[in-house]
């Protein structure tokens, strides 16, 4: 590797970009619920209440009480009904159960049709990862262009930075296959 502070700095940029795309998969397919009960499913479900916007795991507690069944015990009741309308909205195909108390969510038990669905799903979120880290490296590259053509660095230089570009980005887009394909089999198993 080259010394220099602009390439250091780009390969950093580089490093976390790449790990702020792998975290945001990750956190993409927490939503995608495989058939058992996961209270990350309900991450992204915001609730009116209090006047405003409330993240609903902000508004109670979230636990699985066993494979198939969710509970969401609020800290305050009044707010039955918003989150109950909430996670109807949300799109996650769940039907809650309020009971006064708590509101139960059972997940059904997902068909083989349903399961590949879902595995389509979770491939093209990991594609658009994939094009994000390819954007990432052509961002990289682009910083090394300007600088070879500028004279800040060599041709020898030069293709030293895009060999360790090129390591870096194999690097991450096999750690991608391997989220990708955790996920698939989690889909797949029953």
């Amino acid at each position: 590797m080259i010394e220099n502070e602009k390439i250091e700095e780009m390969m950093f940029e580089l490093e976390e970009k790449s790990e702020k795309t792998m975290n945001s998969l990750e956190n993409e397919y927490a939503s995608i619920r495989a058939g058992r009960a996961n209270p990350r499913v309900l991450d992204r479900v915001e609730v009116e209440a209090y006047g405003g916007m409330s993240k609903l795991i902000e508004l109670g507690n979230i636990a699985a009480l066993d494979a198939r069944c969710l509970q969401i015990k609020l800290w305050d009741k009044s707010l039955l009904k918003a989150v109950e309308k909430a996670i109807l909205q949300s799109n996650l195909g769940l039907t809650p159960t309020n009971n006064g108390e708590v509101i139960l969510i059972n997940f059904p038990i997902m068909t083989e049709e349903r399961r590949k669905e879902l595995v389509k799903q979770a491939k093209k979120m990991g594609e658009e990862a994939k094009v994000a880290i390819r954007n990432h490296r052509r961002e990289a590259m682009d910083v090394i262009k300007k600088m070879k053509t500028a004279k800040e660095l060599s041709e020898d230089e030069a293709a030293g930075c895009e060999s360790d570009v090129e390591k870096q980005i194999s690097s991450t887009m096999s750690k991608l296959e391997g989220i990708i394909a955790a996920k698939e089999k989690d889909l797949m198993s029953i």
